[in-house]
């Protein structure tokens, strides 16, 4: 390759790269995203209502009500708790690329240092509608000594999270495009099937109890989470996934619990092989008096 034909092929490179990129941006600011307050509370209709607002720069808002009523026709009972099949049903519903759940709060707390005073919080889930992914988790809060005054500085919180969000869901847009199919394995057969037969399913050597976070304990989180694992013939884990999210940390805390647990592998007839598990947790608050 020659001189001039080489700073051509540079320039029609350059050319070709600044078109993909400018057509992905303009894709993204195109996104359409819904945020909802599944509780209805006053304080987080007018949270939402904001980070609504804020995010407009970046994104096309989808309109509250409609929103709104296509969400509640799915008819969950956990909306902070949902699975990946359920949480892609709600944003096929809706017609958006990604939804924003958002529950507040104004609690009356109490310490040594500050006697009683106001918290208002805000935990906010970013869902995928494509994968159906909790990709984003934020919890934010306000203190003061009143409630409106506790209620400001929680508002004050929204400008930085709303850029947050914004650059967050940047990496999460490409790395979804990207994304090869998972590989195809077998999972655990039914009860009483010809596959059953001489079959042992993973197993870790000693079970872990994954922890239930400070957060969840703090605002009595109950919560179910599911992971699936890809568990090889050598026992070494090649994949995991949360299948039902919950926020709270509490996703962290099973993943980082099944990463740390030791596994034999799967065993048919004497032979090791690879397998796909779903394993469930259930956290709840357990009281001293109830331990």
């Amino acid at each position: 390759m020659n001189k001039i034909t080489a700073q051509k092929y540079l320039r029609s490179s350059a050319f070709i790269c600044g078109l993909i990129i400018s057509f992905f941006s303009a894709s993204f600011a195109q996104s359409k995203i819904a945020v909802i307050a599944p509780d209805k509370s006053s304080l987080s209709k007018t949270f939402t209502e904001k980070l609504g607002n804020a995010l407009s720069s970046d994104f096309k808002i989808l309109d509250d009500s409609l929103g709104e009523s296509a969400f509640f026709s799915t008819e969950h009972k956990t909306p902070f708790n949902l699975s990946l099949d359920e949480a892609k049903n709600i944003g096929a519903a809706i017609g958006c690329d990604y939804f924003l759940l958002v529950k507040a709060e104004n609690l009356t707390r109490f310490s040594f240092e500050k006697r009683e005073y106001r918290e208002s919080y805000a935990a906010v889930y970013v869902v995928s509608s494509r994968s159906g992914r909790l990709v984003f988790w934020k919890f934010v809060k306000g203190e003061a000594g009143k409630s409106d005054e506790a209620d400001a500085k929680l508002f004050d919180s929204i400008k930085d999270l709303s850029a947050e969000i914004s650059s967050e869901l940047k990496t999460v847009s490409k790395n979804e495009l990207n994304e090869k199919p998972k590989q195809k394995l077998e999972e655990l057969p039914a009860e009483n099937s010809p596959e059953a037969v001489n079959f042992r399913p993973p197993l870790p050597y000693k079970r872990i109890k994954p922890p239930y976070t400070r957060a969840a304990y703090l605002y009595s989180v109950e919560a179910t989470v599911d992971i699936e694992i890809d568990v090889d013939e050598t026992g070494k884990i090649l994949r995991t996934e949360i299948i039902r999210w919950a926020g709270f940390g509490l996703d962290e805390s099973v993943k980082k619990t099944i990463l740390q647990m030791n596994w034999k592998s799967a065993d048919r007839d004497g032979k090791s092989l690879p397998m796909r598990v779903l394993l469930r947790y259930n956290f709840k608050k357990i009281e001293p008096e109830d331990q």
